[in-house]
């Protein structure tokens, strides 16, 4: 039966002021996923100004990261219960007193401090989860591909700031760019939050539950309690990114282990986060017609392949190609967890879950960036840490199979 919800045509979900929404969520998880790649431009500066070794020097990064999934917890409760104008005040103001203050610290321990607790604490994860938990209230029919689109700021955010970084350190010093960053977050996201005054519907238009594949019984009669599937989602979200962060975080290593040198596998990353680009929006459409389940356990297949195919090839073209197809295959699975949670979850829950899988799927980065390292270490060879994250990838896919299996698609049956 369907529940007609009490909102005008033009503000409601998949209305006109619903996609300008989206453009602008989508231009500030751009905006405010500096976070993710200033200090890894800046370090090899950072190392010298403050005499650090280099893995010294990498440690603002972990800070963030680390902060980033403990503050994604709290920043989507907030939302859920505030509104996500309050998340994003805060992150627009922690970004802003974080890069000004990290462009005057005085030591490594203070920049890396300022990292986890403004930039990555309360300043991403205040933008980030909260932003693509508000998008897709906002969304009925596309909700997957509106929640792909904002999910891609941090690829957009790869593809422009770190180019733009690199040329401000050279033009100045490492000090003065962090202070520009700070000054060009303040008043480029300032005027584009009063686009989000308006606060997001409790439901969509027409309120729809879930339904099988064949139709016949509602996802929400099956007997899967609500908190196993949160934390089947928390167990995918490290598995998945586990095995997503052996080629990710060690591909530049591996070229130089060959012998093609670091900017070859500069650019195999460059070329994973382009691909990761098409590949979220792609399966974003995939879900809006198939569901999110479904789409969860395509992406997992593609991913294993596509982790297996970098065992037989080591040669430099293989590589480019095989990394082209790891992002294609793998930048749909984690905006898929944010579509499942919106299907069998309460709206008004919808930040707070989601900030919860996108900490785990963090976790699972930071697990798997370290856990390849020490795999190599031990064998001196990437072989091993390729077989580790495709065994973590089957886990995912365990997951994934199951909760097919056990609740169908997720999509919205017709009203």
């Amino acid at each position: 039966m369907a529940t007609i919800a009490a909102h005008r045509p033009d503000d409601g979900p998949d209305s006109a002021h619903a996609w300008m929404r989206l453009v602008v969520c989508a231009l500030i998880t751009t905006i405010g996923g500096v976070g993710f790649w200033s200090s890894v431009v800046v370090l090899p500066a950072v190392e010298v100004d403050f005499g650090a070794s280099r893995g010294g020097a990498s440690l603002p990064y972990f800070a963030l990261m680390t902060g980033f999934a403990v503050g994604g917890i709290v920043m989507g409760r907030l939302s859920d219960r505030f509104g996500v104008r309050l998340t994003l005040s805060i992150g627009l103001v922690s970004l802003a007193i974080g890069y000004t203050l990290a462009g005057l610290s005085t030591s490594l321990w203070q920049f890396a401090l300022i990292h986890g607790v403004f930039i990555g604490g309360a300043g991403a994860s205040a933008i980030y989860g909260p932003l693509i938990a508000d998008v897709s209230r906002w969304f009925d029919r596309r909700r997957g591909i509106a929640v792909s689109i904002v999910a891609c700021g941090s690829y957009f955010a790869g593809a422009v700031w770190p180019s733009a970084i690199q040329a401000m350190v050279e033009q100045w010093d490492w000090r003065t760019a962090y202070l520009a960053i700070g000054v060009i977050c303040l008043v480029t996201i300032l005027p584009l939050t009063l686009f989000l005054r308006r606060p997001a519907p409790d439901e969509p238009v027409v309120t729809r539950r879930p339904v099988r594949r064949s139709g016949s019984q509602s996802a929400a009669d099956v007997d899967l309690p609500l908190p196993v599937l949160q934390a089947l989602l928390i167990v995918a979200g490290v598995a998945c990114c586990v095995a997503m962060a052996m080629p990710q975080v060690h591909i530049v290593a591996l070229c130089t282990q060959l012998g093609y040198g670091a900017q070859a596998g500069v650019q195999m990353l460059s070329l994973m986060l382009v691909t990761g680009i098409v590949s979220r929006l792609f399966f974003g459409m995939v879900a809006d017609r198939i569901g999110p389940l479904p789409t969860l356990l395509i992406s997992s297949i593609l991913q294993g392949l596509s982790l297996f195919l970098f065992l037989p090839f080591d040669g430099l073209a293989p590589l480019y190609l095989v990394s082209a197809l790891f992002g294609l295959a793998q930048g749909g699975i984690v905006p898929t967890y944010a579509l499942v949670i919106r299907a069998f979850f309460p709206a008004k829950e919808a930040a707070g879950r989601i900030g919860i899988v996108l900490s785990a799927t963090l976790i699972g980065m930071a697990l798997g960036g370290w856990m390849s390292g020490e795999i190599f270490d031990y064998f001196y060879s990437y072989g091993p840490a390729f077989m580790n994250g495709i065994a973590w990838n089957l886990l995912n896919l365990s997951i994934a199979t199951f909760l097919f299996l056990r609740l169908g698609t997720g999509k919205l049956a017709p009203a």
